[in-house]
């Protein structure tokens, strides 16, 4: 595995998801496996899990772990070619890409949509510059339009419930203060769908996800379809495809609240965390039995060191 930007990196997802819980039975089995390697973190935009659980997760395997704020700590970058570099941006992407590839045996990158251009978004520009110019493995932390690491964590909860027969799955979009990238809904469609389990999305007219994404994915638009007999519900707000970037307001009652908790009794909730209690879903939904939100933070680390550990093993050989 040279990059992780997507389930396209993953092979067979559930194998990988698989190979996550075993890691999580035993987090230092491999201990030896990343001595005298480095992971370089790199954020635009912070983190709390993310951050986190992937430096854990290299420290388990036994690599040493360097991490920057780039927007806070380092230099602007530019990422167009042909550019008289006379403005702000004080460094290229390719020279600083090449110099972090030359300091660390692997790199991991967040930067989010901007949610201003559908179409400059998609470039991905400083995501693609690292993999083109850095020379090293490079796993996405979040990017404009996904969040594989996220959605690997997601897969591995979802398995760890060991819930009989095909489990129904349902992404439910949720209320908002402001617009939110798409990259954890597109993501979690995109792995759940490669996953070959049903899928349900739910959202207002509007909100559909992109079809790369949502793929065979049922499309309702009433979150009370969605809820009726779903083994796990997703819950997350994004911002609209098209116009792109755009919300609505008077959707509060989208929220999961106590009501659907009550009717849903054998219904796991999700959520990726940060979560805003009593907007996007109910405090009394959070703090129930029924919620795993702390158990899919938990298993980011061994999704982190899941995907490390296939890097690791293509290196050595």
């Amino acid at each position: 595995m040279n990059q992780f930007i997507s389930v396209h990196d993953a092979g067979n997802p559930n194998q990988l998801a698989f190979e996550a819980l075993a890691l999580k039975e035993d987090p230092f089995a491999y201990d030896d496996l990343g001595k005298h390697k480095c992971l370089g973190l790199i954020f635009l935009n912070p983190s709390l899990r993310t951050r986190m659980s992937t430096q854990r997760a290299a420290q388990n395997l036994g690599m040493d772990v360097m991490i920057l704020n780039i927007n806070q700590e380092s230099w602007a970058l530019e990422t167009k070619d042909g550019v008289k570099m006379d403005g702000n941006k004080v460094e290229h992407i390719r020279d600083a890409a090449g110099v972090m590839g030359k300091y660390c045996d692997i790199l991991g990158i967040r930067s989010f949509a901007r949610l201003q251009s559908k179409e400059e978004d998609e470039k991905e520009e400083i995501l693609n510059g690292l993999i083109r110019f850095s020379g090293v493995p490079v796993i996405s932390l979040e990017s404009a339009f996904l969040h594989p690491l996220q959605s690997l964590a997601d897969l591995m909860t979802i398995q760890q419930q060991e819930k009989s027969g095909n489990p129904r799955i349902s992404l439910i979009w949720a209320p908002h203060v402001k617009a939110l990238p798409q990259a954890v809904a597109n993501s979690f469609a995109e792995w759940i769908n490669y996953a070959g389990l049903d899928l349900t999305i739910a959202c207002p007219v509007g909100y559909e996800l992109d079809e790369r994404y949502s793929g065979s994915a049922r499309i309702v638009h009433t979150k009370e379809e969605a809820l009726e007999g779903a083994d796990f519900v997703y819950v997350k707000n994004w911002s609209k495809t098209e116009p792109y970037g755009e919300i609505e307001t008077g959707l509060d009652h989208w929220m999961i609240n106590e009501a659907d908790l009550n009717k849903n009794k054998n219904t796991c909730f999700m959520h990726c965390l940060p979560v805003r209690r009593d907007v996007e879903l109910s405090s009394v939904v959070l703090n129930s039995g029924q919620s795993l939100v702390i158990d899919q933070a938990q298993n980011r680390i061994y999704a982190a060191q899941a995907v490390l550990k296939r890097m690791l093993e293509e290196m050595n050989k």
